[in-house]
């Protein structure tokens, strides 16, 4: 009987929990959603919720006191909670009003963003990078890029107060959600900006005020839309700056040149609210013509002058000095210097004159051509050393000279460059003057008689005699007739016989007598030889006495010649 009771217990149980959870499904309850419950009530610490399910859930008191919420609900209230979980470990249904008004809050943002409808906020903090935005306890992140048109260095005035926001991006799976105040604002601005553009159209005279000055251009604010004023357009004449002639909260009128259809960037100019003084004195100045000037500006490139009011010109670098090529144009003119130029070009259409400063001044190269002539002999400091030339600075002049190393001396050595040092003095003869090319050949060795004269009148097979100079291992240095130039026997050339072709067996200031083999008037060039000599001595004895061994007499003749020789050698 007792096994029966308690089967019958046991279905009992079994029964009503199927019958539970049958009508718990009918009513819906899914944990993560939002439901609607109904306050049973009221406690000191917790507000409890009747949503249908096995037992009430409970609310701390305290969600609602946050929200001030507490004031408005009451036994009997209907109120949208979070359902957590319909039964924990204890058996109580989890909810959370706060978790509700989140998710509805998301929601919203999501449609928000969706449809880019705009948000109301409060900025309750600040944050690394930005700020954090309460919307309807939903925290938002605000860059602080994004919180005005221009960076402001306070921000109180905009903490906990109700503002308006665009929601720019949302992450779903991150759970961000950033917003912009900026956007806002632009497009109020905008709409303002529009209102103010469609009043205003090109070649329209308005007044405005300084908003900004730049080193390229300024602001004006034209009630309440921002124009560029270039520094072009400021004045007809050069300016360097924009201060020079402007200052910031200055009213100043100006003539609107230009506004862009797309981004209403509107352009204003000062200048063109007066006549072009271009045009109207440009046809007073010729080409070719000489008139006084001001020095406006230095530039790396060259100087502007000022021929009068609103005509300016351009003095190239390379127009600035006839012999200083690469010299920086604020080492020959300075600003506000008065000079004359000489009017190259004129452009009308692109408003351009190209003036020139060296052809006010004498031409160096046309007064060294009259006052110097080829073959004058000057003086001059050593003004740089290269490595194959002397730059000369010619005396009285400001012009350079170049002496080749090949005109140093006859020798044509490039060794003969060691000899000079930079701001050494000397003289030399002027070899050439090229005033096209701007070029001025010096020489040195020309003041010497050429030592290579010697050769003149001779001839190749002449026999000439020389005086030993030094010996090398080569041969030896010999020097034809008083001249200083310095000739080369090679060692195979000194005698016919090999024994006697060691150069040491010659002494300085010996006197020899030697054949000429070779000689190059045009290249300088002349070969002398002792062996060749001795060799048509023989042929002309031998032709002249005959061979000892055939009966001659040249044997008994140089016999005893050859044999003292030969004495003399060992």
């Amino acid at each position: 009987m007792e096994q029966i009771l308690k089967r019958d217990k046991s279905n009992s149980h079994k029964e009503f929990e199927k019958l539970l959870t049958e009508d718990l499904d009918s009513r819906k309850l899914k944990e993560g959603e939002i439901i609607t419950g109904v306050v049973s009530s009221i406690g000191k610490k917790h507000v409890f919720i009747d949503i249908s399910a096995k037992s009430e859930g409970t609310i701390p008191i305290e969600e609602f006191k946050l929200t001030k919420e507490i004031d408005k609900i009451k036994v009997g209230s209907k109120i949208d909670v979070f359902l957590e979980k319909i039964e924990n470990v204890s058996g109580d249904v989890v909810i959370s009003r706060e978790k509700a008004r989140r998710a509805k809050s998301w929601k919203k943002m999501e449609l928000a963003f969706e449809n880019k409808k705009d948000v109301q906020g409060i900025i309750i903090s600040k944050c690394k990078g930005g700020f954090i935005v309460d919307v309807d306890s939903c925290l938002c992140f605000l860059p602080g890029s994004q919180i005005d048109l221009k960076p402001l260095k306070s921000f109180d005035h905009l903490m906990k107060v109700p503002q308006t926001f665009e929601c720019v991006k949302l992450d779903k799976k991150r759970g961000n959600i950033v917003l912009s105040r900026r956007s806002i604002m632009e497009r109020i601005r905008d709409q303002g900006r529009d209102k103010i553009i469609s009043k205003i159209k090109e070649g329209d005279i308005v007044e405005g005020t300084v908003k900004n000055i730049t080193e390229w251009g300024v602001f004006v604010d034209l009630n309440g839309v921002d124009a560029l004023l270039h520094i072009t357009d400021i004045s007809w004449s050069r300016i360097n700056k924009p201060s020079e002639l402007l200052s910031i909260g200055q009213t100043v009128r100006v003539k609107v040149t230009k506004i862009e259809p797309k981004s209403k960037k509107i352009s204003v100019s000062v200048k063109h609210l007066t006549e072009d003084p271009y045009s109207k004195v440009i046809n007073k100045y010729e080409v070719g013509k000489k008139y006084s000037a001001v020095v406006t500006k230095v530039q790396d490139y060259g100087c502007f002058a000022k021929l009068e009011d609103g005509l300016e010109g351009l003095i190239h670098q390379s127009e600035l000095s006839w012999t200083k090529k690469n010299i920086h144009p604020g080492k020959v003119l300075s600003t506000s210097q008065k000079i004359e130029v000489e009017l190259l070009e004129k452009d009308i259409e692109k408003r351009r004159l190209s003036l020139s400063y060296k052809k006010t001044l004498t031409n160096p190269w046309i007064k060294f051509a009259q006052d110097h002539k080829v073959g004058d002999i000057s003086e001059g400091t050593v003004k740089n050393i290269t490595n194959y030339a002397l730059f000369i600075s010619i005396k009285d002049t400001e012009l350079d000279g170049m002496i080749h190393y090949k005109d140093l001396d006859w020798s044509e050595k490039d060794t003969e460059l060691e000899k000079y040092k930079k701001n050494q003095k000397t003289k030399f003869k002027i070899l050439e003057i090229n005033q096209e090319s701007e070029k001025i050949r010096l020489g040195i060795k020309q003041l010497a008689d050429d030592p290579f004269e010697f050769f003149a009148n001779k001839n190749t097979s002449d026999i000439i005699t020389v005086i030993v100079n030094q010996t090398s291992q080569n041969g030896i240095y010999v020097q034809a007739g008083n001249k200083n130039l310095p000739i080369l026997i090679k060692k195979n050339q000194l005698a016919k016989e090999v024994e006697n072709q060691r150069p040491s067996r010659f002494v300085k200031g010996d006197k020899l007598d030697v054949i000429i083999t070779e000689l190059n008037k045009e290249k300088r060039k002349v070969t002398l030889s002792i062996k060749a000599l001795e060799e048509k001595q023989t042929k002309e004895a031998v032709k002249k006495y005959g061979s000892k061994d055939s009966g001659g007499v040249l044997g008994e003749i140089l016999g005893p010649y050859l044999k003292k020789k030969k004495t003399k050698d060992k």
